[in-house]
């Protein structure tokens, strides 16, 4: 009898407790719009409230009720929603705010959500609830002063265009806050309604900054629209809704990033208190949070907005949706081109070639006749004159034109010969030197890029920091943690933003490098784009067919042959040395056999008597007289018997010319294939670190994670936090710079071979490959 009583009982609790856990709860909203965006965030607020309530009651959501911003419409949705079956009301809106407000008494739980600005709301300091039955609100720190204050911080605008919702200014009292904040300040401004479509640009006029104190409703396409007109016409501008904005393009905003998930949380719990019987009089108003100032890099790039230093420590930097492009952005193969194109020092290069040049046509011009003419007049003393017989007269004037003719020279045919392997050797120097200017600027666009990521990264160690420091803040505040960590904190936010603004500087540096290798003015603004293996212009890069190459220790030793053959065909160093001595042995043979070969060469001279006149200028009859014009020719033939003995020193040291550019090349052909070997075993190093820094990386990511959540719950020390950090901190810049210094290192091993990819089209690049791929077969 007494265990049927037991069981009698367990079974009427356990009814009982169902019964409890089986309440349904109707929820009715109440919203100005209810648009097709905003459908995300309603779905995600009812899953919060269905999370928070669990088995306290089973909640049951009716569909969004508009009013279109009517306020009558809104206090008949109102007085429909009361007199239903729902449980509790949640009244979203500006409209919604106001009908309630003058509804005075509620028959059934209503929340209020905050839309209207705390600036329209006076209340003492000392009331936290609303103390009004059946009603509670939920007021956010959004002030419109407060925005301003700080975008003007940022920005002195002088004319500030303010973008409301159409219905706003008949709504509340925007324009008396608007007029009373702008009374004691320098700057002015204008109302602006804002369109549907989000287009500004005929209402745009003389302002010279945006606040875009509405537009929460915006569709997307609507808010890309109003924020392309907004920053084609480089106006800085200021959003007073959410981080998302910014991340969209708007230039900045003082809204902290998780401000909608602490309003749903508040909702949340607020519905649960309801529920368990709490009067809304009873809840909390205030919901605090910290604002947080944030700006976007990319949209301050693109409006040329002035980047301080000083605003590290207190701003969020983000980068954005709009991705934007400097004008002057620079690929690797735009580099390149631009190095070979308009390099001063390529340019040098060139010059010289054209001086060996004009010694190959020097060389060339004893060959050519060598004509002249000359002109005289003379004047003798007329007693000689007398006497002369008309041969010499007192006045007279003559012409003479010359001939000199090199019929064949062996010095002079060696000099040809000469100068034409010196000027083939000077183009080789010049060969030479470009592949170091495109190396030195391929050096320069990987250094730019991990000094940019490098600055990337270090910016997010700089987030770290102050989400640490706000972490280590609640701490103290909860007593937690001490005010050691606070300190130790700042101190490392400090740090950090000395270290961001030195990564920064070294960033310009190397742009400044980049802009003189491309002969640009130095101070002109550049960026560089990205480079990622087997993407972009590095598709074709053969990443893994080369890892496997270099990975696999029988085919490794081919390829490394292939490429020390590669380079010695293609290098210029090797061509030069072969020129100069063909230049050198040229000159051997001369000073040698040479020297027994004649200089022939044909004279010829033409003499035109044009005056005579004075005492002796009529010839004495009698004698016979030459003609006014006389010539004469003659061949002639010369061979040096000694000549100071200058042959055989030449000889001599021609000989020891030869011997040591033989020298020379041996030590080519060696630094080629050390070099070879050096970077083959650099790049498989590289392809390694690829692989393991992203392991690392991800590891360290998590663990920073990991650490971040035990220190807010007080469960590992300072220190550990700080070391999670910088491993975090130390493998994100392993990771990234690993895919650099690969690109970087086939770079220098193309320059080794003396053949850039890039530089050369698809067709000439497969055929270096399938050279490459026959080599490597035909040794196994």
């Amino acid at each position: 009898m007494r265990k049927q009583f037991i069981l009698l009982l367990f079974l009427l609790g356990t009814a009982i407790s169902f019964a409890q856990r089986s309440k349904t709860v109707t929820i009715g909203i109440l919203a100005d719009e209810a648009s097709v965006e905003n459908a995300p965030l309603l779905e995600k607020l009812q899953n919060e409230i269905t999370a928070v309530v669990g088995q306290d009651a089973k909640v049951v959501f009716k569909d969004p009720v508009e009013n279109n911003f009517d306020l009558d419409t809104a206090k008949a949705n109102y007085l429909a929603l009361e007199a239903s079956d729902v449980d509790i009301i949640l009244a979203f809106g500006v409209i919604n705010n106001i009908a309630l407000y003058q509804q005075k008494t509620y028959a059934k739980p209503v929340i209020v959500f905050g839309s209207v600005n705390s600036d329209f709301i006076d209340l003492p300091e000392d009331q936290k609830t609303s103390g009004i039955n059946n009603i509670a609100y939920i007021i956010a720190p959004l002030s419109y002063s407060k925005d301003l204050d700080a975008f003007n911080s940022l920005y002195e605008y002088k004319k500030v265009g303010i973008l409301v919702d159409d219905y706003l200014p008949e709504a509340l009292p925007i324009k008396e806050l608007f007029d009373t904040y702008f009374a004691d300040k320098d700057a002015t401004y204008t109302l602006i309604n804002l369109p549907e479509n989000g287009d500004i640009s005929n209402v745009i006029g003389d302002i010279d900054a945006v606040y875009l104190a509405g537009g929460f409703a915006l569709s997307d396409a609507a808010l890309k629209t109003l924020i392309s007109t907004i920053n084609e016409n480089q106006l800085p501008s200021f959003s007073a809704n959410r981080k998302q904005d910014v991340e969209k393009g708007i230039l900045a905003t003082n809204q902290p990033e998780s401000n909608i998930d602490q309003f749903f949380r508040r909702l949340a719990l607020d519905v649960e208190s309801i529920v368990n019987g709490t009067n809304p009089s009873e809840l909390p108003m205030l919901l605090e949070y910290k604002n947080r100032l944030s700006l976007n890099f990319n949209t301050a790039k693109e409006i040329k907005f002035p980047l301080r230093y000083s605003m590290l420590g207190t701003v969020d930097i983000v980068g954005g949706e709009n991705n934007f492009i400097s004008e002057n952005a620079y690929s690797l193969l735009d580099i390149m081109n631009g190095v070979i194109g308009r390099n001063l020092g390529l340019e040098a290069e060139r010059k010289n070639i054209d001086l060996s040049s004009q010694d190959v046509k020097t060389a060339k011009s004893n060959f050519l006749p060598d004509v002249s003419a000359s002109a005289t007049g003379v004047y003798l003393d007329p007693r000689v004159a007398e006497i002369s017989g008309g041969a010499n007269p007192e006045f007279s004037t003559s012409g003479t034109v010359g001939l000199n003719q090199l019929i064949y020279s062996e010095g002079a045919a060696a000099g040809i010969t000469i100068q034409e392997n010196l000027q083939k050797a000077q183009q080789e120097t010049y060969n030479a030197a470009e592949l170091d200017a495109v190396l030195n600027g391929s050096v320069a666009y990987f250094n730019a890029l991990i000094l940019k990521t490098n600055a990337q990264i270090q910016a997010q160690n700089l987030e770290v920091t102050k989400k640490n420091l706000e972490i280590s803040e609640q701490n103290f505040e909860a007593g937690a943690a001490g005010k050691s960590d606070v300190l130790r904190f700042r101190s490392q936010l400090a740090q950090n933003m000395q270290t961001l603004i030195e990564a920064g500087n070294q960033l310009n540096q190397a742009y400044f490098t980049v802009n003189q290798l491309m002969n640009n003015p130095i101070d002109t603004e550049i960026d560089v784009e990205d480079a990622i293996i087997s993407e972009g212009l590095f598709s074709n890069y053969k990443y893994q067919d080369f890892y496997d190459i270099l990975d696999n220790p029988k085919l490794r030793p081919n390829l490394v042959d292939f490429l020390i053959e590669e380079a010695k065909n293609n290098a210029p160093e090797l061509k030069n040395i072969g020129y100069n001595l063909a230049a050198t042995q040229r000159n051997y043979r001369l000073n040698s056999a040479g020297r027994f070969v004649p200089t022939v060469a044909l004279q010829g001279q033409y003499n035109l008597a044009l005056s005579q006149s004075g005492a002796g200028s009529t010839p004495t009859a009698g004698i016979p007289v030459a003609p006014d014009g006389v010539y004469n020719f003659g061949l002639n033939v010369s061979l040096p018997i000694f000549n100071q003995n200058l042959r055989n020193i030449n000889k001599q040291t021609a000989k020891i010319q030869e011997d040591q550019l033989n020298i020379q090349k041996s030590n080519i052909d060696l630094n080629i294939e050390t070099n070879i070997n050096a970077l083959v075993l650099d790049l498989t190093n590289e392809i390694a670190n690829i692989q393991i820094s992203k392991i690392a990386e991800e590891a360290a990511k998590e663990s920073l994670d990991l650490t971040q959540n035990a220190y807010s719950q007080g469960a590992v020390p300072l220190i550990q936090l700080i070391d999670a950090q910088t491993n975090y901190l130390q493998s994100q810049i392993a990771s990234a710079n690993a895919n650099y210094n690969y690109l970087l290192a086939s770079m220098q091993l193309e320059r080794a071979i003396g053949y850039f990819f890039l530089l050369n089209s698809e067709d000439t690049n497969q055929a270096f490959i399938q050279r490459a791929q026959a080599f490597i077969l035909s040794r196994n």
